[in-house]
């Protein structure tokens, strides 16, 4: 969800510039089964523009029409939702719809925190009940200062209100090494759900930002060289050059990563040739890094296409990190989504 909350605020800054009012709308609890879980965001303006989701559609209609109350009043207001009585949502949602003003020093906090990988947190205080209420509101906590979503409505802890904790690591980043027309399709899909997708591709290769569209960053380092990648628990990296030599030399230069996932494009047996072609230069690579490589990468759905490997590929990225076993939802037992 960090991808959310990130847009959240870029457009709220835009939007504030716009002298526009803005409701930011945080699911913070919920009894039964729902679209998604608490903590997701959305964020309306006077116009009627939106940005989030916080349902598959059922439930934004009605969060915009009680939201009118908020821009008039700048109170903010919990919003019950039971959606046991409607189309396509089985649960009870607890809304916080609460005015928004970004002051300077949260948008650039949270920008340093972005690039600077950092993780943030988020409480939402709340009363569990439908109606206004001053003292309600959402606090993000950046570089170890809390900064309100609405600095003129101080938070009231004398109401005793519930609060609703939540954490945001870094944003998931997914390294693609390969610039063929597979890590196009990768790149596009990865960006589409919100992941920071950086392209590494070899120094003689003719390409630029403008071929892999969605790309946060094109990198072009030598094999002997890589240390502009910068790998944490939240990264992914992709090796797809189509050479067996680069792959070689990228394995190599990479022998001291050990990222969440490690995917290698091609066939089973490439993968061992791969493998022996690097014991073979560097015998003292680490079993435990030979045994990262998911080779080949992907899930077994018959994906064909480019755009079909590239869902496959996501598919088992995100079973990995986690920790799910891939299975048809119709066999599963309990929440589907959880």
């Amino acid at each position: 969800m960090t991808h959310e909350i990130k847009n959240i605020l870029e457009v709220a800054w835009l939007w504030q510039q716009q002298g526009l009012k803005m409701v930011l709308a945080s699911v913070v609890s919920l009894e039964g089964s729902s679209y998604r879980r608490p903590g997701v965001r959305m964020l309306w303006n006077e116009l009627g523009e939106a940005v989030g989701v916080v349902s598959g559609g059922c439930v934004e209609k009605e969060i915009y029409r009680q939201a009118q109350q908020v821009f008039t009043s700048g109170t903010p207001k919990m919003m019950v939702y039971d959606g046991r009585f409607r189309l396509g949502c089985e649960g009870i949602l607890y809304v916080l719809l609460e005015p928004v003003t970004i002051i300077q020093e949260l948008k650039l906090a949270s920008e340093r925190a972005f690039k600077k990988r950092i993780a943030i947190a988020a409480e939402s205080y709340f009363l569990p009940e439908e109606g206004s209420q001053a003292g309600m509101g959402t606090l993000l906590q950046l570089e170890e200062r809390s900064y309100s979503m609405a600095p003129e409505s101080k938070i009231q802890m004398e109401l005793e209100p519930t609060c609703f904790k939540q954490h945001f690591p870094p944003l998931f980043q997914l390294y693609i090494i390969g610039a063929e027309h597979d890590a196009v399709a990768l790149c596009k899909a990865a960006a589409a759900i919100g992941w920071e997708v950086t392209v590494v591709v070899s120094p003689e290769e003719e390409k630029t930002m403008e071929s892999f569209p969605g790309a946060s960053q094109m990198i072009t380092p030598m094999y002997d060289d890589l240390s502009e990648i910068r790998v944490d628990s939240q990264t992914a990296i992709m090796l797809m050059t189509h050479s067996f030599t680069k792959d070689v030399q990228y394995i190599m230069g990479l022998q001291s990563y050990h990222p969440v996932y490690f995917g290698l494009l091609g066939p089973a047996n490439r993968r061992e040739k791969i493998i022996d072609k690097v014991l073979e230069f560097c015998p003292t690579i680490s079993n435990e890094f030979l045994e990262q490589l998911h080779g080949p990468a992907g899930i077994n759905i018959g994906a064909e296409s480019a755009a079909e490997i590239s869902v496959s590929i996501i598919a088992e990225i995100l079973s990995v990190i986690r920790k799910q076993q891939p299975m048809e939802l119709r066999n599963k037992s309990g929440n589907i989504h959880a």
